[in-house]
């Protein structure tokens, strides 16, 4: 009976290894599973991330431009998508699909290629050379994404640079956030209503060309954007989470203040962007002089309040961007360092600022901190460590950079020119409301809060031209870019625009996708050196250390079987 069980046993072994094997692949290809080894948890999801796509209701389908033959770049940024789309996938299901679509296919139904549709959504393709099979061909590479979702798309930029070749720092940077572009993109579609947001008005602020890409591009993009004069709006509604403040010339009355605090203490966020002296370069590019004093905004006492006080100067700095002199006299223009548009690099001290990259500024006021109890400063932009200041009144000269700046008059370091103020915020007016004011708040049902209900946030930047954008040809360019570096090598923007999202984000979003972006993917680079040096080494392990693994466990496996059947077959010899 047992050596029957043995011959059923095997011949029945293999038809049920191939039936387990079957059902692990199975089950393999519907739940999917992998552990995270990485200190920085590079391949898990953010418990945010997660929030957004169980919430899905609907089908949402993500197309993505990277298919083709690319350079080993773009290859792995194309790897990378494909993984992090893979994983949200696992998360949402069914409703979850994405694709990858060459930019040469044709749009169904149509005779309109991808490439074509994507340029005029203001997705522009990188072009480069490949070495390819077929030789050296020229490529419209677009490293693009479109998210669609309820009859809505936002299109996904996966790599924000322009060259034609990644490195590791940029593809590095580029998959560090794109699990919360993508993220972002799907919560913004899924939002019901846009949170509301008020842009100050009625005290100089600007409402030209100027505002073109703040308001088009950020804020009525992303928010439900009204403008309120302070002058003649009785309060501040609370259906605004937010008052943006954007470069005042006009001084506020103590009734406009007033609006102002008690929005604060409502619980209402603060962004102020403010330009505390008077100096402009259209007025420098007349007279080649200009004389910056206090403009007499009268912010000063609700600032100081409030923890923060911005100062009569002007910040100098070596780290900066570029303008075009006339050196000889002749009108031959040449690039030079303009010390007064100074380039800020963030500490990455906090979710805001981190992964962000430089940020421009003009005619820029230094900021100080003062003791506020209970409320929390956080330095969000400062100076570089060659850095000094000029008090008020100073005279602007556009002959000072026609000799090179003296470096030891810039000593000072780190002078802090944006902050963020976090806290139960006291009022301004507390134990000072004069009557008159008290009882036209009350006319309203507006009942008069000498502290913040709950803890607040404000961000107080000293430049105002931070979050403007200039005109170059009649058009307005995108915040963060020089007009007079067009064209040239000097041509770049800045990442003001992204800054401003981030302070904003923070302030008002509820989703906590910023702590997605504040993710940090360490690059661990192969030192050069030691590969040079160690290079036969681990060749010649690569190569004969699994031949003798494999010699090895061959003498092994010959031994044991050996041992086994010799022992097992053997039958002592009978006498006759």
């Amino acid at each position: 009976m047992s050596k029957i069980k043995k011959i059923g046993y095997g011949k029945l072994w293999l038809p049920l290894a191939i039936v387990l094997l079957l059902l692990i692949n199975g089950l393999a290809s519907l739940y999917h599973a992998r552990i995270d080894l990485t200190n920085e948890k590079r391949f898990t999801l953010s418990g945010s991330t997660k929030t957004i796509l169980k919430n899905i209701d609907d089908r949402i389908q993500i197309d993505v431009f990277l298919k083709g033959e690319f350079p080993s770049g773009f290859k792995k940024l194309a790897n990378s998508t494909q993984e992090t789309l893979q994983e949200f996938k696992e998360i949402a299901g069914a409703d979850f699909q994405f694709n990858f679509i060459s930019p040469d296919e044709t749009v169904e139904g149509t005779d309109v290629q991808y490439g074509d549709t994507l340029s005029t959504l203001g997705m522009y393709p990188i072009n480069l050379k490949s070495q390819l099979k077929a030789g050296e061909q020229q490529q419209l590479v677009y490293p693009v994404a479109l998210v669609r979702y309820k009859g809505e798309v936002i299109p996904v930029d996966l790599y924000s640079g322009n060259k034609t070749f990644i490195t590791p720092a940029e593809l590095n940077s580029a998959e560090a956030l794109m699990e919360f572009k993508f993220a972002d993109a799907i919560n913004k579609l899924s939002q019901t209503s846009k949170p509301m947001i008020a842009y100050s008005t009625g005290n100089g602020e600007p409402g030209d060309v100027r505002t073109y890409d703040l308001a088009n591009n950020v804020l009525l993009k992303d928010y439900n954007l009204k403008t309120l004069n302070l002058n003649t709006q009785p309060f501040i509604p609370d259906t605004f989470k937010l008052l943006i403040i954007v470069k005042p010339t006009q001084a506020f009355t103590d009734e406009e203040k007033l609006k102002i605090d008690q929005f604060v203490m409502r619980g209402g966020k603060l962004l102020i962007f403010m330009d505390k002296l008077e100096a402009e370069l259209d007025s420098l590019r007349i007279k080649n002089e200009v004389v910056a004093y206090d403009r007499n905004l009268e912010l000063n006492d609700l600032l100081f309040k409030y923890g923060a006080r911005i100062n009569n100067d002007l910040v100098m700095d070596l780290q900066c961007d570029f303008l075009p002199f006339d050196i000889n006299g002749n009108g031959q223009l040449e690039f030079l360092h303009w010390n007064y548009f100074p380039l800020f690099e963030t500490k990455s001290n906090h979710i805001i600022n981190k992964n962000v990259g430089l940020v421009s500024g003009r005619f820029v006021n230094s900021i100080d901190t003062i003791e506020a109890e209970g409320i929390k400063k956080t330095i969000l932009l400062s100076s570089s460590s060659n850095t000094k200041t000029v008090a008020t009144p100073a005279l602007i000269s556009g002959k000072e950079n026609v000799n090179a700046p003296e470096d030891e008059s810039f000593k000072k370091a780190n002078i802090p020119v944006a902050v963020l103020m976090e806290g139960k915020f006291q009022s301004l007016f507390n134990n000072r409301l004069p009557k008159v004011m008290l009882d036209s708040l009350q006319d309203y049902g507006i009942i008069y809060q000498p502290q913040c209900i709950v803890d607040n946030k404000i961000i107080v930047v000293a430049d105002g031209d931070i979050v403007l954008n200039s005109v170059y040809k009649n058009e307005p360019m995108p915040m963060g870019m020089n007009p007079f570096t067009t064209g040239s090598q000097y041509e770049y923007q800045f990442a003001n625009k992204e800054f401003l999202q981030n302070c904003i984000g923070y302030l008002i979003d509820q989703s906590g996708l910023l702590d997605t972006k504040a993710k940090e993917y360490t690059l661990r680079v192969l030192d050069s050196k030691k590969i040079n040096a160690q290079k036969n080494s681990w060749q010649l392990v690569n190569i004969v250390l699994p031949i003798l693994v494999i010699i090895f466990f061959a003498v092994l496996y010959q031994w044991w079987r050996k041992r086994k059947y010799t022992r097992k077959y053997s039958v002592p010899l009978k006498t006759i």
